[in-house]
């Protein structure tokens, strides 16, 4: 039975599974995409987003939390700078991850973990939606022409009024 065992070890002890961790939401934190395995890719998402929910608040208590987790200042204050922003208005969900396939070596499955704001492929909000229309060829001139006849009558019409 495994009652309360919510986490995976991740075959490591704690100390070592904590500052991995770390180390992980550091980096990205710092790159805004990284590739690790699958597991560890949903050991990292479990980590990180209680602390990206943190950083909406930009207290001095909610830093120094942050701090005590990723333990690098820098990382700090890049999340409660830029990422904190970017995310305001999400409720949650601020990492996804997208299985690769294998690891050549090893076989072992692999992920990409990523900051789902910074991912402009997906969340195309950043850009202006552009107006998508049909134009053939043909009508394009058409259109062109019929516009040069109607400024040719209106020029006509002013004329004959003088």
């Amino acid at each position: 039975m495994r009652h309360g065992k919510k986490h995976n070890h991740l075959g490591r002890k704690t100390a070592h599974r904590k500052a991995m961790l770390a180390n992980m939401a550091c980096s990205l934190i710092e790159h805004k995409r990284i590739n690790t395995t699958v597991a560890k890719a949903k050991a990292l998402r479990v980590f990180v987003e209680p602390l990206i929910t943190k950083s909406k608040a930009d207290t001095t208590h909610n830093r120094r939390i942050v701090f005590s987790y990723l333990r690098n200042k820098y990382a700090v204050t890049e999340l409660f700078r830029e990422v904190a922003v970017k995310v305001a208005d999400r409720p949650g969900g601020y990492v996804r991850i997208i299985k690769l396939g294998n690891r050549q070596g090893d076989n072992a499955p692999m992920a990409m973990v990523e900051l789902v704001d910074y991912n402009e492929i997906y969340n195309p909000k950043g850009k202006k939606a552009k107006k998508s229309t049909r134009r053939s060829r043909r009508g394009g001139a058409k259109t062109e022409a019929a516009a040069q006849q109607a400024e040719e009558t209106v020029v006509k019409e002013e004329k004959s009024e003088e």
